[in-house]
């Protein structure tokens, strides 16, 4: 099993980046897809998350209107893009795959770095 995050990087504020994370080992259609991000010195948290159909997507209050969390079962990849970044933004980001069936199955990247500044 493998998720592999790609597209972070440094931006200046109000910039655009496109995350991606690319999935392999697993049924990529069967899983719920989300975004985590965690600067440092605080606690992770969720940012974006997609339903395996693509069907329903939740946002952070920080980041609604801005981010916009996609999907392709074709290409088993998730996309986050992100727009009006601001400093604040800056973390790494990781992707979570997840899904219930008897109990709780989740994997995770490992993570890519976003930094926001002038």
């Amino acid at each position: 099993v493998q998720l592999v995050e790609s597209g972070g990087g440094l931006v200046q504020p109000g910039g655009s980046l496109r995350l991606s994370c690319a999935a392999s080992g697993f049924t990529f259609s069967s899983y719920g897809m989300s975004w985590y991000r965690q600067a440092p010195g605080k606690e992770r948290e969720l940012v974006a998350a997609i339903a395996s159909t693509g069907g329903s997507t939740n946002y952070a209050d920080s980041v609604k209107g801005r981010f916009t969390i996609s999907r392709d079962n074709a290409k088993s990849t998730v996309y986050l893009q992100m727009n009006s970044l601001k400093p604040e933004d800056t973390a790494v980001y990781s992707c979570r795959a997840a899904r219930f069936l008897y109990t709780w199955h989740e994997y995770w990247g490992q993570g890519t770095q976003v930094t926001v500044s002038s």
